[in-house]
């Protein structure tokens, strides 16, 4: 139900805010500015992403916990689908989810929200050396192919 409400509601607030803003500044500075906000948002969300995949790596070399990273890069690649989206409410929301803070403060009401239940298989064992049942013993040998064969045309092609 959400998100047909979602569906149905930011499109009838995108055609308002464009009447009423091309209304105030006119249709030139209307689509220059949205222009504007989609190469600015791009700019944004690539040196942002860039950022958040650093701290991805960060945390994994670490051994840290990666969802907060993968959460804020998750909300930088939704923000920049929202800043290419033409709109002002889409620009004003894809701006907000840039802002570190803005984003801290939804992952923390998230994961508040969301209840993490795991388990353990018990002590973990140390992979051993292989012993001498682990290995086959086999022998080889290189088969050259017969070149005089292999320059040969295919009797496939004899009609």
């Amino acid at each position: 139900m959400w998100l047909f409400i979602a569906f149905l509601a930011v499109p009838l607030i995108e055609i308002a805010l464009f009447i009423q803003i091309g209304g105030a500044i006119g249709l030139g500075w209307t689509l220059l500015t949205v222009v504007f906000t989609a190469v600015l948002g791009t700019w944004l969300v690539r040196n942002q992403g860039l950022m958040a995949m650093n701290q991805l790596k960060s945390s994994f070399s670490d051994l840290r916990d990666p969802t907060e990273p993968l959460v804020h890069g998750a909300m930088i690649l939704f923000s920049g689908a929202l800043l290419l989206t033409p709109g002002f409410f889409t620009d004003a929301v894809g701006f907000l989810l840039l802002v570190p803070g803005f984003r801290t403060a939804i992952y923390t009401a998230i994961r508040a929200r969301v209840n993490v239940q795991s388990f353990d298989t018990g002590p973990r064992q140390q992979r051993q050396r292989p012993s001498s049942d682990d290995i086959i013993d086999g022998e080889y040998s290189e088969v050259k192919p017969d070149m005089d064969r292999v320059n040969k045309p295919s009797k496939w092609s004899d009609h």
